[in-house]
C-alpha cells in the first residue's frame, strides 16, 4: 500500500484517535491470567493488539470480541494457560513478544514465538538475558533475534535487575515474570519509562511497590478481574498534535487522550520549541490520567531536546522531526540510541525521508540534528515503519509538491483509521494498493 499527498491543506475540528496500545496489550494479557471476567472498553482494534489478543486464545482463553473496541476477557487464573498447537505469531509487535516471554518464561509448556520480517530483525537478549538470570530457559534465533523459545517447567527465582538502558518493555517483561518467580523480582531503569505495567497490576490487585526509579512485587500473587476504559493513544495523537503545530490556521482539538507523566514527552517537547498545546478537562479513567488537548498553529523554533525527555516520547520522535523541519533553526537529540532499533532504524530512515525532501539532517550514533528549511515533494520508503508512514504523511501539509511514501501497509497495526482522520481534519490524502 501507498499513500499519496497533495501538497498543503488544513488542520480543524475535534477528533478522537484510537485507543492506547500499550494499554490495550496490557488488558488483554492480564485478563487473560485474571481470576474472573474482565471487560475492557476502547480496545484498539489494531494488528499488534489483536496479535496479543490471539496470542491468548491460542493458549485457551475464551474473548469475546471486539466489538467496536469492546472485549470480554474470561480469566483463566495464574496458572490456567495451556500449551498453543503451533507457534504464536505476533506479527510486528516487540511489546507482544517481550512482554509474552516474561509471562511464559515460568509456564509449564513449551513455547516458540515468531513476527513479521521487521520484528524478526529486532534485538530479544535484552529481555533473554534477565529472564535467564531468573533461572528460565530461553533460545533466541541467529544475533539474539527472534523466533524466540521458552521452555517449560522451569523453577524461576527474583532478581534485582539495573536495566541497561531505559525500555518500558524489558521492565515489564521482568516483573511479569516475577509473578511466577519465588521471591521478590525488582527493577531499576536509568530514566524513567511508561509505567503502565505497574499501574494496571495494582489495578487488577496485584501489589506492586514504586520508589523512585525502583519498581518490585512479589512472587506467586493472583490477580483479580477488572474493567478497563482503554485511553486514546498519546502516540496516535502526536501525529496530529504536530499537524496543527505547523499548519497555519490550525486549530484541533484531541479529546479523551491519556496524558500518563511518563508519555508526555511530545507535549513537553512541542512547547519547548515553542508550540501552542492547551491541556484541559483532566480526569483519572481506570488509573490512568486522562485529558483533552487542543493544539494551535505556532512558529516553532529548534531546540536541543532535553535528554530527561527522551524515554518520555521515544515513540513519538518521527513526529517530532517533521515538527523539527518545520521549526526555525537547529534541533538536536541526542541519547536516543533506541530509535535505531524499532520497527525500522527510524534515525537512519528518517534522515533519508528529510534529506529526500530537500531539508538537511544528520543522524549520528544516538539521535540527529536537524535544520528547519522548506520541504519539497519526493517519494519516500516507510521501510514497513507504521510511525515513518505517519510521519511522512504529516509533512505534506507543509510541502511545495507530492509526497508519495511506500509500504504503508503497517499503519493498521497502531492507527486502523488514519487515513480517514486525516482527511476529516483537511489533509489531502489517498491510498493507493
Amino acid at each position: 500500500m501507498e499513500f499519496k499527498l497533495q501538497a498543503g491543506g488544513q488542520v480543524k475540528g475535534r477528533i478522537r484517535v484510537p485507543g492506547d496500545k500499550s494499554i490495550s496489550h496490557r488488558s488483554v494479557m492480564f485478563g487473560a491470567i485474571a481470576d474472573g471476567v474482565t471487560t475492557v472498553d476502547g480496545f484498539l482494534e489494531g494488528e499488534d493488539a489483536l496479535c496479543t489478543l490471539k496470542a491468548f486464545q491460542a493458549m485457551g482463553v475464551k474473548i469475546d470480541g471486539p466489538d467496536k473496541g469492546r472485549l470480554v476477557i474470561h480469566g483463566v487464573g495464574r496458572d490456567g494457560l495451556n500449551a498453543p498447537s503451533e507457534p504464536i505469531y505476533v506479527g510486528n509487535s516487540g511489546t507482544s513478544m517481550r512482554l509474552l516471554a516474561g509471562l511464559l518464561a515460568g509456564q509449564k509448556f513449551d513455547v516458540t514465538m515468531t513476527g513479521d520480517i521487521s520484528l524478526n530483525k529486532r534485538p530479544m537478549e535484552r529481555v533473554a538475558k534477565p529472564l535467564r538470570d531468573m533461572g528460565a530457559v530461553v533460545e533466541t534465533g541467529e544475533g539474539g533475534r527472534p523466533p524466540l523459545t521458552l521452555r517449560g517447567g522451569q523453577t524461576l527465582k527474583g532478581i534485582h535487575y539495573v536495566l541497561p538502558m531505559a525500555s518500558a518493555q524489558v521492565k515489564s517483561c521482568v516483573l511479569l515474570a516475577g509473578i511466577y518467580a519465588e521471591g521478590e523480582t525488582s527493577t531499576v531503569e536509568p530514566a524513567p519509562t511508561r509505567d503502565h505495567s505497574e499501574r494496571m497490576l495494582q489495578g487488577f490487585s496485584y501489589p506492586v511497590t514504586v520508589a523512585g526509579s525502583k519498581a518490585s512485587l512479589q512472587g506467586g500473587g493472583r490477580l483479580k478481574a477488572v474493567h478497563i476504559d482503554v485511553p486514546a493513544d498519546i502516540s496516535s495523537a502526536a501525529f496530529f498534535m504536530v499537524a496543527a503545530s505547523i499548519t497555519p490556521g490550525a486549530e484541533l482539538t484531541i479529546e479523551h487522550v491519556g496524558i500518563n507523566p511518563t508519555r508526555v514527552g511530545v507535549i513537553n517537547i512541542l512547547r519547548a520549541m515553542g508550540g501552542d498545546l492547551q491541556v484541559f478537562n483532566e480526569r483519572t479513567v481506570g488509573g490512568e490520567p486522562v485529558a483533552d488537548i487542543t493544539v494551535r498553529y505556532a512558529e516553532l523554533q529548534g531546540i536541543a531536546i532535553p535528554e530527561d525527555q527522551v524515554p518520555l516520547a521515544i515513540d513519538e520522535f518521527p513526529a517530532l522531526f517533521i515538527a523539527a523541519a518545520c521549526a526555525k533553526g537547529r534541533t538536536v537529540l541526542t541519547g536516543a540510541e533506541e530509535l535505531r532499533v524499532k520497527e525500522s532504524d527510524r534515525i537512519q530512515v528518517m534522515a533519508d525521508g528529510l534529506v529526500a525532501l530537500g531539508i538537511n539532517a544528520e543522524p549520528t550514533p544516538d539521535g540527529i540534528v536537524i535544520d528547519g528549511g522548506t520541504m519539497a515533494g519526493a517519494t519516500i520508503n516507510s521501510h514497513h515503519d507504521h510511525r515513518i508512514a505517519m510521519a511522512f504523511s504529516v509533512a505534506s501539509l507543509r510541502s511545495t509538491d507530492t509526497i508519495v511514501i511506500q509500504d504503508c501497509d503497517n499503519v493498521a497495526t497502531s492507527f486502523p483509521n488514519f487515513v480517514e482522520l486525516a482527511r476529516e481534519v483537511g489533509m489531502q490524502i489517498e491510498k493507493l494498493q
